[in-house]
C-alpha cells in the first residue's frame, strides 16, 4: 500500500526527522513537503534527505500569502499523490495516533472498513509547564490534553483526512477534501470518522459554514486520534510565533490560542506505544554524518532564534504572559465566573 503525506513547512528544522519517522513506523511510505522562506536549515535538511529518496522536496509554488491551499492544488497534480493508493494531509506537529490492530495506516483502513476517505479528529496536547525547548521526541514530552470529547466550549472538533485514490476529487483542502458537484447517492464517496462510523451528512456534502471541518468528537475516536502538538515547550512556541509575526513591536499580544490549547485535564500516554522504535529510527537517521549534522544546526538555529527574540522587550513580556497564563481555557474560565465559581 503506496501512503503519501503531504505538509507544508517554515522552520520545522529541529521537528523534521521525528515526525518522517513515526510516520514512517505507522505505514506511510513517502513524504512530500513544501516549504518556503526558511532560516533554519529546514530546507537543507529535506533537500539532504531528498537526495537520499527519503522524502521529495519542493519550492511553495503560491505566490501570495496562500501557502498551504497553493500548494494542495500543486500536489494534487502530481504522480507521487495521484499514483497514491491513499494521501494524508496534515502539519509537522500533528502526530495520527491509532489504536486498533497493529497501529498502523492499513490496520486503521482495515478496522474502517476500507472506506475512501476517513476524518481523524483532533485532540489538543497542553505545554505540561515545560519550558525549555529539548532536542528529544515531542511525543514523549508532551502527555496531557484537554478532555477529547470537550475542547474550550465545543463539542464539535476539527479533523484532518486520510484520502483513497478513488475519492471522487474536486480539489484538497487542508483538513478535508471536496467531491465534485453535483454528486448524488450511491456517487459520493464512501467516507467514516475515526470510529469507522459514517461521517454526518452535513459534514459530508459541507453543507454548514460553521462545521465544514468539524463534527462532534464524542464516540469518533475508537480507532484513532489525531495527536495535534501545537504549542510544544514555551521556548519553540515563541519561536513559532515570530514565524507567523515579525514585528510584534507597540502591539498587545493576544494569549487565547495559547489558552486554548494548554488544558491539562487529561492525560493521555497512549502514544508512547511508538516510543522504542522511534527512538531506534531516529538514531539511524542520525547516524547520517550530513543528516545528523544538519538536524544538529537546525536545533543551534533555534535556540539561537530563541535567545535573539528574548533580547526583545516584547517578546519578554509574552514569555512572562504565558508562564503566568491560567491553564482554564478563557471560554471555561468565563462560564465559571458566570456562575461565580472562580
Amino acid at each position: 500500500m503506496r501512503i503519501t503525506a503531504v505538509t507544508c513547512v517554515k522552520n520545522e528544522g529541529p521537528f523534521l526527522l521525528e515526525w518522517i519517522a513515526f510516520n514512517r513506523l505507522i505505514g506511510v511510505t513517502d513524504h512530500l513537503f513544501y516549504s518556503n522562506d526558511c532560516s533554519d536549515g529546514t530546507d537543507r535538511l529535506l533537500d539532504a534527505l531528498a537526495a537520499r529518496g527519503l522524502v521529495t522536496h519542493l519550492p511553495n509554488p503560491a505566490e501570495g500569502r496562500n501557502y498551504q491551499m497553493e500548494a494542495l492544488k500543486h500536489a494534487g497534480q502530481l504522480p507521487l499523490v495521484r499514483d497514491s493508493d491513499w494521501v494524508w494531509i496534515a502539519d509537522v506537529d500533528e502526530f495520527l495516533n491509532i489504536h486498533v490492530g497493529d497501529h498502523t495506516i492499513p490496520a486503521l483502513i482495515a478496522a474502517s472498513g476500507d472506506p475512501q476517505a476517513i476524518s481523524i479528529t483532533f485532540q489538543f496536547f497542553a505545554n505540561d509547564g515545560i519550558e525549555t525547548f529539548e532536542d528529544a521526541p515531542v511525543i514523549a514530552q508532551f502527555t496531557r490534553s484537554h478532555n477529547p470529547d470537550i475542547w474550550c466550549d465545543q463539542t464539535a472538533q476539527e479533523v484532518k483526512t486520510l484520502i483513497r485514490r478513488d475519492f471522487p476529487l474536486q480539489y484538497f483542502g487542508a483538513h478535508r477534501p471536496f467531491f465534485k458537484k453535483g454528486l448524488t447517492g450511491e456517487a459520493r464517496p464512501i467516507w467514516t470518522d475515526g470510529s469507522g462510523r459514517p461521517v454526518q451528512h452535513k459534514f459530508l456534502v459541507a453543507a454548514n459554514p460553521n462545521r465544514i471541518r468539524k463534527f462532534p468528537a464524542k464516540g469518533a475516536r475508537d480507532f484513532a486520534t489525531l495527536n495535534h502538538y501545537a504549542l510544544r515547550s514555551l521556548d519553540s512556541y515563541l519561536v513559532k510565533n515570530d514565524r507567523g509575526d515579525v514585528n510584534r513591536e507597540n502591539r498587545a499580544f493576544d494569549d487565547s490560542y495559547w489558552r486554548e490549547r494548554n488544558d491539562p485535564a487529561w492525560q493521555d500516554l497512549s502514544i508512547r506505544r511508538h516510543l522504542p522504535a522511534l527512538e531506534t529510527a531516529l538514531a539511524e537517521l542520525k547516524a547520517d554524518p550530513e543528516i545528523g549534522a544538519l538536524h544538529a544546526e537546525a536545533v543551534r538555529l533555534h535556540r539561537a532564534k530563541r535567545d535573539e527574540l528574548l533580547a526583545k522587550p516584547a517578546y519578554r513580556q509574552m514569555q512572562a504572559q504565558l508562564r503566568a497564563a491560567s491553564t482554564l481555557p478563557p471560554q471555561e474560565e468565563a462560564m465559571l465566573k458566570t456562575l461565580g465559581i472562580a
